[in-house]
C-alpha cells in the first residue's frame, strides 16, 4: 500500500535533495499562497515510468528559474551565455535526477520501475492519461526562497493507494 503522504515527502526529499547536492540550491515546500508559474514563460521536464507503479513526474518552472538551475549545475552566472539546450538539458536532467531518487527510495517496496529519458517542452500543465485509479500529487516549493517550481506526480498501480 502506498500513502500519498508517504508519496509527498518521498518527492519533496528526492527533490530537496538532488537540488542541494547537484544545483547547490536551498528547496523547501511554499506555503498555500504561491504566485503562479506563467506559462508563457514556462519549462516542463518529465520522465516517465512503468512497473508496479507506472505514471510521470513533472517540474515546471518559469524560465529565470530554468535559467538559473542550469547556470549553478554548469558552474556558470544565470545572466552569462546559457543556450535554449543548456537550459532545457538542465531541467531534463533535473527530473531525471529527482526520478531516479524517487526510484532508490520506494524500490524495495514496490519493485522494480523502468524509467524513460526525460523531455522538455514549453508550458507547466501534467494531465493525466492513466485512466481510473489515477492519482495526481502535485507540491509547489521555493528555491532558494526566490523561484517557484512545481513538482507533480500522476501515478497508478502498486496495489491500494490511501489517500489520507
Amino acid at each position: 500500500m502506498i500513502a500519498t503522504p508517504l508519496v509527498k515527502d518521498c518527492l519533496l526529499d528526492s527533490a530537496r535533495e538532488v537540488f542541494e547536492t547537484m544545483v547547490f540550491m536551498a528547496l523547501e515546500e511554499a506555503g498555500d499562497e504561491v504566485p503562479d508559474i506563467d506559462e508563457d514563460l514556462s519549462l516542463l521536464g518529465t520522465i516517465t515510468f512503468k512497473g508496479a507503479v507506472e505514471g510521470v513526474l513533472g517540474i515546471s518552472c518559469d524560465l529565470d528559474c530554468a535559467r538559473t538551475i542550469a547556470a549553478n549545475m554548469l558552474g556558470t552566472d544565470p545572466d552569462g551565455d546559457l543556450s535554449p539546450d543548456d537550459i532545457n538539458d538542465a531541467v531534463g536532467e533535473v527530473a531525471n535526477m529527482v526520478m531516479g531518487s524517487v526510484k532508490a527510495r520506494v524500490q524495495d517496496e514496490i519493485g522494480t520501475m523502468d524509467v524513460s529519458i526525460p523531455s522538455v517542452v514549453k508550458g507547466r500543465q501534467l494531465q493525466s492519461g492513466l485512466g481510473e485509479g489515477t492519482h495526481n500529487l502535485g507540491v509547489t516549493v521555493y528555491i532558494e526562497e526566490e523561484h517557484v517550481m512545481k513538482l507533480s506526480l500522476l501515478y497508478r498501480g502498486g496495489g491500494d493507494v490511501n489517500d489520507n
